[in-house]
């Protein structure tokens, strides 16, 4: 499922202007539209993954954080240049 994931992040970013963030519950509802709550874990945890390699950032109010020690609701978006 995580790659799953991973993928439905890439594509929604993809598909979004540069510099414009997504929120990990449309990766979870791209995958599973009825069950994507269940997702949210690992929703945020692939975004950790994409951002440990590189290919993303997770933010919090605009500023990149540490998704594994974010409280409340984060952002994805493409690693700013």
């Amino acid at each position: 499922m995580g790659a799953r994931l991973e993928q439905a992040i890439g594509a929604l970013l993809d598909h979004r202007r540069a510099g414009a963030t997504i929120c990990p519950s449309e990766a979870a509802r791209a995958v599973d539209p009825a069950g994507w709550r269940a997702l949210m874990p690992a929703a945020r945890a692939a975004a950790g993954r994409l951002a440990a390699a590189g290919r993303a950032e997770v933010t919090q109010r605009g500023e990149v954080v540490d998704v594994a020690t974010a409280r409340g609701p984060v952002r994805v978006r493409r690693p700013q240049s």
